[in-house]
């Protein structure tokens, strides 16, 4: 059996210092700041504003427009966003994952192209996994990349597709070659400008009542051959690696802190022992979240693969953020009520988008057949 340990999470003198310049900055801003009950925001002019302090791609090479920082202090800036659930959604995917991804796999025009613009909060990404009728069976990928003269024909579906219909670009997923006896194998991914004609997007209306998410259909779309990203056949390999970014960040378990923080406010006024006991389960929770989090920080930082340890920080995140309602309301009830303020209008919020926790960046079952496999346990 492999054994399975978190390295001591590194710590950046020079990250602790940006933390107080981030306070100060969101102290000071006027923007469309989220209230308290919210998961998050999509500000064009927030993204923008932090661009210009250079606090997007904070690890992408200064050449290319990033602030040549490490992940650590990446990791203090985006930790302080949380916390205050600031509007970040329009550049989180590009900076957290696409940007690194082509860091790593993409050709030189596409890093000049594209890299620039994610550090400046321009640039926008969606993800083009999950497909209709394939559950979390991501290697059943049917969206077919067939080539022809100068390019690739792409067509397919895509659901659940965050933030489609405002992103500026989709890294895609698709079949380049028949599946064989690997089904993982002959699967790639291309950078796909959304304005492609024969794209198109269909909202789908959540719980909540939101439209972020997309059903996204191909029909003949054309595709340079320069939009190839990486190795053709090399797909699976890549987007592994790219899903190790999307799992193991505090953006996993500080999605309801909003919540916890209008608890807190509420049992100031109704003082209870069993509220006292609840707040420490929370952080203590959260603490250890937290470590985890920043341990897969500097194993990445050094260069470590880290699937395995990205999988538990999701999994736990998705278990911690999907007790917090239940949790809070047994400590504190209330009738949640989304029109409403304060503790009944946070408690009625994440009651409705605690669900979708454990599906985005990976089922339950999914991560833990990740775990068991590379524990050697199956």
């Amino acid at each position: 059996m492999n054994k399975l340990s978190f390295p001591r999470p590194r710590q950046s003198e020079i990250g602790e210092a940006l933390r107080a310049e981030v306070r100060e900055f969101l102290d000071g801003w006027h923007g469309n700041r989220h209230g308290a009950a919210s998961f998050g925001g999509f500000d064009p002019e927030f993204s923008e504003a932090l661009g210009r302090r250079g606090w997007i791609g904070m690890g992408f090479p200064k050449h290319y427009g990033g602030g040549g920082y490490g992940l650590m202090e990446r990791l203090v800036v985006l930790e302080e966003l949380l916390a205050v659930r600031a509007p970040i959604f329009a550049h989180a995917v590009a900076e957290r994952q696409s940007g690194p991804l082509l860091l790593r796999f993409g050709s030189e025009r596409q890093r000049e192209e594209v890299i620039p613009r994610i550090a400046a909060g321009t640039c926008y990404f969606c993800i083009g996994l999950s497909e209709p009728d394939s559950g979390s069976d991501l290697a059943s990928v049917r969206t077919r990349a067939t080539k022809v003269d100068g390019g690739w024909r792409v067509n397919g579906a895509k659901i659940w597709t965050s933030s489609a219909h405002r992103a500026h670009y989709m890294i895609l997923l698709c079949r380049t070659a028949p599946a064989g006896e690997v089904r993982q194998a002959g699967l790639s991914q291309f950078l796909v400008d959304m304005k492609t004609p024969g794209i198109t997007c269909r909202p789908i209306v959540n719980i909540a009542g939101d439209a972020d998410f997309n059903e996204v259909h191909f029909q003949d779309v054309f595709l340079a051959d320069d939009a190839l990203i990486g190795v053709e056949g090399q797909g699976w390999q890549q987007v592994t690696s790219e899903l190790t970014f999307e799992r193991s960040g505090p953006d996993r378990f500080m999605s309801h802190m909003g919540a916890v923080e209008e608890f807190v406010a509420a049992l100031k006024q109704q003082p209870s022992t069993e509220g006292a006991r609840t707040i420490g389960r929370l952080v203590a929770h959260l603490s250890t979240l937290r470590r985890m989090s920043r341990s897969i920080a500097t194993m990445l930082a050094d260069e470590q693969d880290a699937p395995l340890h990205a999988a538990l920080v999701k999994d736990l995140g998705s278990c911690f953020e999907q007790e917090i309602p239940e949790t809070l309301r047994l400590a504190l009830p209330t009738e949640p009520d989304t029109g409403a303020s304060g503790y009944s209008a946070a408690l009625a919020n994440v009651i409705l988008h605690a669900p979708s926790c454990t599906i985005r960046g990976g089922t339950k079952e999914v991560l833990r057949g990740i775990v068991a496999k590379s524990l050697g346990l199956r």
